[in-house]
């Protein structure tokens, strides 16, 4: 062949440069040399099993035109990939991308430079992928996660990602909200599912802390990459409390890497955070974007009915022995979230335990009223908003949830989203929910109508004030 294997790259790249946008084509095709042409066959070397992956599967037909043009129609390409600066001939593939070629197997305990077992930082060194302990708490399961309207959405999709880990549309999965509303229970509780119904399959639970703490050691110790391969070879990782990753750029970078290589191997991604993608602060664009490529779903406090089935499940689990008045009384008093009320259902059992005394409703009441932070049952709950307001303005509850345009219907709706808002630590998209299934955009404007009204409006101020007295009046 008259033309050099440099020509021959050079043109095809030319092909290739034309064809898509300059920023792909600097990321997926420079890093790109040739090494031989052998007949048809031209070898090129990439940087990684991911990196080869990856042209192959977004690529493959440019690729083959690119090549086609070159050497004919006859064109085959072979890769040759670099680990840790060791070249393993990755086989010959025809260039449409035929699967069918034989691959070596995926390597259970990839090697360092040294030939050695890669390093694992949960363990002592040369642990086997498949003795790698996941971390998960095995009393997190789907079956004793409560379902109700602030987690529905979270909760099916945990269930799709269980049976179809990193084949299908929520990958990566984040799941946000406040502490204590259940976020490390759902996380957890796929990876479990998982576990029990894929036993080859390779989880991992960490901490977002943990995480940093391991690559400021791999840092320190000159064993970044062993790091970075021992969370390459998992097949599900489990991120809890990822806003920790905020302002730690190094820690960022390792950790992109390690996405994009779960994100284009087909492997799974769970995450959890305390806020929102769009609102986290101190972490570069690139991982924010993609986190939020896949699903991203809230948990919130549930409403009354959900939180006194978290109370009889638990009360079952744990072999309590407890009365319903007593169950629907914490259920009604303790709003703040899902794990203080659970605390608070130990907090009486162990006083009744340890003063052998009977646990009565009126016993309950006064405990209550020293361990939680809101004494005052109902007063700050949405339902009891909700009967308040509708009493106020003589109207019915599901009139106020309907789709009634009419003024005093509306004017009552509004304040009915605005003091729920005040008053309980519900966000925008569960106060909409208990209204008449209304989205966030709706309970936004209507807090801010009311609140303008109050402000300009002296007749609405003292209707106002006349409605939230009556919600924080004592109860009959």
């Amino acid at each position: 062949m008259d033309n050099s294997v440099r020509q021959i790259w050079d043109n095809c790249l030319q092909f290739i440069k034309n064809s898509i946008n300059a920023n792909s084509f600097r990321m997926w095709f420079e890093p790109i040399e040739p090494v031989k042409v052998v007949d048809c066959t031209l070898t090129i070397q990439v940087p990684s099993s991911f990196f080869y992956e990856y042209l192959e599967d977004n690529y493959v037909e440019l690729l083959h035109k690119a090549l086609q043009r070159e050497l004919g129609p006859d064109a085959k390409l072979m890769y040759n990939i670099v680990v840790d600066k060791v070249k393993r001939d990755k086989g010959t593939y025809n260039v449409p991308g035929n699967r069918n070629s034989a691959l070596p197997p995926n390597n259970p305990t990839p090697q360092n430079p040294a030939g050695n077992e890669i390093i694992n930082p949960f363990a002592t060194p040369g642990i086997r992928k498949m003795t790698l302990d996941s971390r998960l708490n095995p009393i997190y399961t789907m079956e004793n996660f409560i379902e109700g309207d602030c987690n529905k959405l979270g909760r099916r999709a945990a269930e799709s990602i269980a049976n179809k880990p990193g084949h299908n549309p929520f990958n990566p999965f984040m799941i946000f909200g406040n502490s204590g509303m259940g976020k490390t229970h759902l996380a957890q509780a796929i990876g479990n599912s998982i576990k029990e119904k894929f036993p080859d399959k390779v989880v991992l639970y960490v901490e977002a802390n943990k995480f940093q703490t391991q690559y400021t050691d791999a840092c320190r110790n000159n064993t970044r990459n062993d790091f970075v391969h021992f969370y390459q070879m998992l097949d599900v990782l489990i991120i809890d409390d990822v806003q920790e990753f905020a302002g730690k750029v190094g820690t960022q970078d390792t950790f992109f890497a390690i996405f994009n290589s779960f994100y284009m191997s087909g492997k799974q991604i769970i995450l959890t955070c305390d806020t929102k993608p769009v609102e986290l602060k101190g972490l570069n664009e690139r991982l924010l974007t993609r986190f939020r490529c896949g699903l991203t779903v809230e948990v919130s406090m549930p409403d009354y009915a959900t939180r006194l089935n978290i109370l009889k499940r638990k009360a079952y689990n744990d072999g309590m022995v407890i009365s319903e008045d007593i169950l629907k009384y914490i259920a009604e008093t303790v709003v703040s979230n899902v794990r203080d009320l659970e605390g608070a259902l130990i907090s009486l059992l162990a006083h009744s335990t340890f003063s052998r005394s009977e646990l009565t409703l009126d016993v309950a009441k006064q405990l209550l009223g020293k361990i939680t932070k809101n004494n005052e049952p109902e007063k700050y709950t949405i339902e009891h908003i909700i009967k308040v307001v509708c009493g106020h303005f003589g109207i019915k509850e599901q009139v106020l949830s309907s789709k009634s345009r009419a003024k005093e219907i509306a004017t009552a709706r509004q304040m009915a989203m605005y003091f729920a808002k005040q008053l309980t630590d519900l966000p925008y998209k569960q106060i909409g929910i208990s209204i008449g299934n209304r989205d966030h955009s709706t309970v936004l404007y209507a807090c801010k109508t009311v609140a303008k009204q109050i402000e300009t409006d002296d007749k609405f101020r003292e209707i106002a004030q006349e409605v939230e007295n009556k919600i924080k009046s004592p109860q009959e």
